[in-house]
């Protein structure tokens, strides 16, 4: 990975989601009833009181170890508990399908979009619109090039869209997807 994201506000945070794919996926992982900079500011924080962690190391930890990490001040999470849980069956998946090496992903084979997407919805935690989001986040802002991708990406994937964190490049964008998602979620409960 050879980009410089700014997901969180905090530079030492977007270094690692910037460099380390594992980071960037648990980030993601994390990004649900938090604010998006907290779900992408966990990595860092779990790299920074565990001394560094790759999949190996987090599959194997025990979810209750794992739990009292997220617990500490300032919290990785709101739910320690079962984010922990869907860390570690995370990097569990990770090391099993893919030797540990997150960028495999979107590696192996050369996939295309659609195969990107199918990859990244098998792994635990990962529903449609989570890996439409990361995948869009991969082309947008990481360098993919697999054919397909916008398309796969659905929405996620338009130029100019404001919608999810794979737009945010800086404060103003972040506040632009911020109220992008309160206007979505008003209509939604409008529908209701």
């Amino acid at each position: 990975m050879d980009h410089h994201l700014h997901l969180t506000g905090d530079d030492a945070a977007d270094q690692l989601l910037s460099t380390d794919p594992l980071a960037l996926l648990i980030g993601m992982l994390l990004d649900q009833q938090v604010a998006m900079e907290t779900a992408f500011a966990g990595p860092h924080k779990l790299h920074e009181r565990l001394g560094g962690f790759d999949a190996a190391r987090l599959a194997a930890m025990d979810a209750d170890e794992l739990t009292e990490v997220m617990r500490q001040t300032p919290a990785v999470h709101r739910y320690p508990g079962s984010m922990a849980k869907r860390i570690v069956a995370l990097s569990a998946a990770v090391v099993e399908d893919y030797d540990g090496d997150v960028s495999r992903l979107w590696t192996d084979g050369e996939p295309d979009g659609a195969e990107i997407l199918r990859r990244l919805k098998k792994l635990p935690g990962y529903g449609e619109q989570k890996a439409k989001i990361f995948l869009a986040l991969l082309g947008k802002q990481c360098g993919l090039d697999a054919l397909g991708w916008r398309e796969a990406a659905g929405s996620y994937g338009e130029e100019g869209a404001r919608r999810s964190i794979a737009d945010v490049v800086d404060e103003d964008t972040l506040l632009e997807v911020r109220e992008t998602k309160r206007a979505m979620k008003a209509a939604a409960k409008n529908k209701v």
